[in-house]
């Protein structure tokens, strides 16, 4: 730590209110933010092209709305938003879960567009879901040390 010629550290009071990335323990809240944008760019995407998504268009565009408005407000001083953002991960994981496994069932080919696209948003949500419980993890293990 250095200090300046009035004693202080010389850091501001943002770097002092919002800590950096690194420094907080199990805080994976940057990540949820970057799989929440691509599944958004992955609904849009699919449903433009024609995918037999399990939405209508109205939910996909709506579900890409909800999800990038979850990566804006997703930050380290509010742990409420985690646990909206495990609800959003866990509705995707069954959502698309769901219909990926249906489709290959049925018979479709992994190499289908359709399932391809459903089977990616299913795996972006459920990594999505593995971070933010490691999120909340790591907010609730912080409330039971401190």
């Amino acid at each position: 730590m250095n200090f300046d010629a009035n004693g202080s550290d010389g850091a501001s009071e943002f770097d002092k209110a919002a800590p950096q990335r690194h420094q907080i323990r199990h805080y994976h809240g940057n990540n949820v933010r970057v799989l929440f944008f691509l599944s958004a760019i992955v609904l849009v995407v699919a449903q433009s092209t024609g995918v037999d998504l399990p939405l209508s268009t109205s939910g996909a565009v709506v579900s890409a709305v909800v999800l990038v408005i979850a990566a804006g407000i997703t930050n380290p001083t509010q742990p409420g938003i985690h646990w909206f953002n495990a609800f959003i991960a866990v509705a995707g994981t069954f959502i698309f879960g769901i219909s990926a496994v249906d489709h290959y069932r049925e018979g479709m080919s992994v190499f289908n567009p359709s399932f391809t696209y459903i089977e990616a948003l299913a795996l972006l949500s459920l990594t999505a879901l593995y971070f933010t419980v490691r999120t909340i993890r790591g907010f609730r293990l912080r409330q039971n040390l401190s």
